[in-house]
């Protein structure tokens, strides 16, 4: 029986051979692979992994493992198709400040944070 050496546990990983057939399969997109849309994310990454190469990786090796070849994570910037900007500027302009109300109090106040009618 050999013993591994400290800090080398045992760890599934990707050959750079399969790490090429799964970026392959990830440029085909989510959907080809039966997901609804075309996100992926790293748990689909991880079932993907498990379908292609019945290998059980952990999602933070999975994030490391795609960094480590030039991946990063993209939060997609999403806007309304519908919007109109002229409604949501004129929004702002009228009807939030009567939404949000004054910013001062109409009575004079005090900074202290004990108020010296509760003492």
């Amino acid at each position: 029986m050999a013993l591994e050496s400290k800090g080398q546990a045992s760890r599934p990983r990707l050959s750079e051979a399969l790490f090429e057939v799964l970026e392959q399969e990830l440029a085909r997109g989510p959907v080809a692979h039966g997901w609804p849309d075309q996100t992926w994310t790293l748990a689909r990454i991880k079932t993907l992994i498990g379908r292609r190469f019945h290998k059980s990786m952990t999602l933070s090796a999975i994030a490391r493992m795609l960094h480590r070849h030039g991946f990063s994570h993209q939060v997609p910037a999403r806007h309304a198709i519908e919007r109109d900007e002229e409604a949501v500027t004129g929004w702002v302009k009228e009807s939030w400040p009567q939404v949000e109300g004054p910013w001062r109090r109409s009575g004079p106040g005090c900074a202290s944070k004990t108020r010296p009618v509760s003492r």
